[in-house]
Formats: C-alpha cells, sequence, structure tokens
C-alpha cells in the first residue's frame, strides 16, 4: 500500500521553449545608377547566406518589383533560398545611413513579433519584405546613397522549437560539511601546534587555521614581530566559554549555539553571552562573528537588555546595532521600562554621551509624531469634519457637496 502510495505521489515536468538562431548578412550594390531600367520585377540578387540550417537571399530591385509603380519606388525582399516547408522567422532590413549620423532607415519584424507572430515561409522562393522600401527620388537624394553605392544589412531569425523534459538521471550533491570536518579536528585535538591557557581551562588549536581566520592571530604567530614556534598563549580577561565559542566559529564560521555551550535556556544568559562575544571578535578582528553577533543581539533585544548593548555598540562601533537600540529605547512604549533597568544605570556611568543622543532620537520621533497628528488634523478641517464632543455621529459635508457622516 505505501507502494502505491509514493508511485501516486510521483509528479513530472516538461518545458516547451520557442527561440530563434540569428544570422546576418551586409549586401553592398555598388554602381547603383547603372542598374536603373532594368526594368520592373528584375532584380539584383545578394550571395546566398545560411542563417539556422536554412539558405537565404536578399533580393534588390532598383526600378520595383510591382510595374503599376511606374519604377517610383525600390523593392528589398528576403527568400528562402533551400528546400524547406513551414519556416518559421522573424526579419530586419536595414539601409545603412552613410553620412556617419546613424540614422539608418530600419524595416524590423523583430520589433512586432507579438503583434503577429513570425512570419511563415510554405517553400522555396517565399519572400518577405517590401514593394515600396523607399521613394527612389528621396533615395538618391539621401545620405543612404554614397559614391554611387548603397549598402544593406538583413538579419533573419529562424524560429525553433525544443522540447525540454526532466532530467533522467542525476546525481545528488550534499551541502559542504567543511564545518563539521574542521569541528571534529578541533575536538579531537589532532595536530594541534598551540595551547591557550584561559582562566582555568586550555584549548588546543591549530596556529595554520586560526592564521586563515583572524589577522590578529596571523600576526601573533607569522607576522613580523611573531613567533612560529609558539606553542603556549595565556589570555586574560576572556571568559573559558567565550574563547570556546570563538574558538567554534572560527572553525565551523558559525555563529555557536550558545545554549549548547552554556547549558542554560535563559534568554538573559543568550544575551550576555553573544555580548561578550561580540567584544571578543572585535578584539581578534573577525568581522563576520562579529557581524552574526550584532544580529543575534538584535533579534534579542528587550527593555532589559537595549541599555547594555546600545553601551556595547558604541564601545566597538557597531553603527547599525546602535541605531536600532537607539530607536528601540526612545519609542515611549519602551523607555519607561528602559530607564528602571540595571543597564541603564550602567550607561548613564559609562557613556554619558548616549543619554544626550537618545535624548535627540526621542526628540527627533516625538517631532515627526507630533507632525503627523498636525497633519490629520488640518486634513480633517479641510474636510470640514469636526471631532465630536458628546460621542454622538457628526455629518458634515465635504468640498464637493457630497454628505460625510463619521462614528467615534
Amino acid at each position: 500500500m505505501d507502494d502505491f502510495k509514493a508511485d501516486t505521489d510521483m509528479e513530472s515536468c516538461s518545458k516547451s521553449i520557442n527561440e530563434t538562431v540569428n544570422g546576418s548578412h551586409q549586401f553592398t550594390i555598388k554602381g547603383y545608377s547603372l542598374a536603373k531600367g532594368m526594368g520592373a520585377g528584375k532584380c539584383i540578387p545578394s550571395d546566398v547566406f545560411n542563417v539556422g540550417g536554412y539558405d537565404w537571399g536578399v533580393y534588390f530591385y532598383p526600378d520595383g518589383k510591382n510595374p503599376e509603380d511606374s519604377s517610383m519606388y525600390v523593392s528589398v525582399f528576403i527568400a528562402l533560398a533551400s528546400e524547406g516547408t513551414d519556416v518559421r522567422a522573424l526579419f530586419e532590413l536595414t539601409l545603412v545611413d552613410q553620412s556617419g549620423k546613424g540614422k539608418h532607415k530600419v524595416h524590423s519584424h523583430f520589433d512586432r513579433a507579438l503583434e503577429s507572430g513570425p512570419y511563415s515561409l510554405k517553400y522555396r522562393g517565399s519572400m518577405w519584405g517590401y514593394k515600396r522600401f523607399f521613394r527612389r527620388t528621396t533615395l538618391e537624394t539621401s545620405d543612404y546613397l554614397k559614391d554611387d553605392c548603397l549598402i544593406m544589412n538583413c538579419t533573419v531569425g529562424v524560429v525553433r522549437t525544443r522540447l525540454e523534459g526532466p532530467k533522467q538521471y542525476s546525481i545528488s550533491v550534499p551541502p559542504s560539511d567543511m564545518g563539521q570536518g574542521l569541528k571534529e579536528l578541533l575536538e579531537s585535538e589532532a595536530g594541534c601546534d598551540i595551547a591557550f591557557q584561559v582562566g582555568d581551562e586550555t584549548f588546543k588549536a591549530h596556529k595554520l587555521i586560526l592564521a586563515a581566520r583572524s589577522p590578529v592571530f596571523r600576526a601573533q604567530f607569522f607576522g613580523l614581530v611573531g613567533d612560529p614556534k609558539m606553542d603556549k598563549v595565556a589570555v586574560k580577561d576572556v571568559d573559558p566559554l567565550i574563547f570556546k565559542a570563538m574558538l567554534l566559529f572560527i572553525y565551523t564560521d558559525k555563529l555557536p549555539d550558545v545554549h549548547e555551550i552554556t547549558g542554560s535556556t535563559s534568554m538573559c544568559t543568550s544575551t550576555n553571552m553573544v555580548q561578550h562575544l561580540l567584544a571578543v571578535s572585535d578584539l581578534y578582528n573577525l568581522d563576520r562573528l562579529k557581524l552574526l553577533c550584532e544580529s543575534k543581539l538584535c533579534e534579542e533585544l528587550s527593555a532589559e537588555t537595549v541599555a547594555t548593548t546600545l553601551a556595547l555598540a558604541e564601545q566597538h562601533q557597531c553603527t547599525q546595532l546602535k541605531a536600532i537600540c537607539l530607536k528601540f529605547a526612545a519609542n515611549p512604549a519602551n523607555l519607561g521600562e528602559v530607564m528602571q533597568s540595571e543597564g541603564f544605570r550602567h550607561l548613564e556611568e559609562s557613556c554619558p554621551s548616549m543619554l544626550c543622543e537618545l535624548l535627540k532620537t526621542f526628540a527627533s520621533g516625538d517631532e515627526n509624531t507630533s507632525l503627523l497628528s498636525g497633519r490629520k488634523r488640518s486634513g480633517s478641517s479641510m474636510l470640514g469634519l469636526d471631532l465630536a464632543t458628546d460621542g454622538a455621529p457628526e455629518e458634515s459635508a465635504n468640498p464637493n457637496g457630497r454628505r460625510l457622516r463619521r462614528r467615534f
């Protein structure tokens, strides 16, 4: 039964693709004046050229194709010069402006494809073109004729239709597991050549990997004043858990799972650890980790944590995070609770300049609110909508004479 259900759930797809195979041919007629007088219906053919598997030719009629035009117009046609049935194509004929001004005379079927679709040529000798391509007297006094020479560009786009079905064979490629492999290498301590003493804990790592990820480690181990033979480093003023989280990022390129490292599901614990991790990322020039921390702190922003996050953003030049914190704290809905938080008292002591910026942000937001409410009042007055004072429906007329009823 399960096998039958799996078969009925299978889906298939296909795609029909219509496209053109394009090619161009330049046809030059020298000695134009000598071609005049050939007679209506007589032409000068171009050489045959191939586009889309078919042969084509350009035919120029100096005295026109139709006798009834009395040689007043020149005619130009493109013809199918090989065997074929129902060949669908788009065409373009361009008479080149030889003055260099670029004012070519263009007759294009490509621009009108949506209106009528491609032109169908039923058999060899089928033509597309213009019996009255150009008035002859105008042509002979124009910039299209120079030194008794005409130049025409012809473009043909043969329509091809092909069907694409689903790939019968495919090999799925799993996502990269490089980060997982490097994490396992770190945890196994295989090949480690440097040890970090962080508080009461020791962390082993690989100098080459650290140097590849952090400019600070690169300078420390392989810089002008670095020591490649160094095998132990004492790290001060960094919590062991924070250092461990930083190493995990260096090896995996992902923000570590804070709850997994700390063993706590508390949001405060998470925010506090990410704040410390941001400070360490700035210390070791880990820009991606710094940005990941900023993003995480933005997600976890609250009235209780915004003040400490704001101070941190100012200290470590996190301009985006700082702007978000200021807007959050200056929101009248949050400001009272923010000012009661322990972090706000710390902000007052450590970053008094932030209080001025917070006040400016609050003032600008208040000013925008006042301006908006003023516009609303102004709009109401223009429509003659006065607020009712007794809670009853208020009726008034707008400038167009329509009656408006508003309830409050």
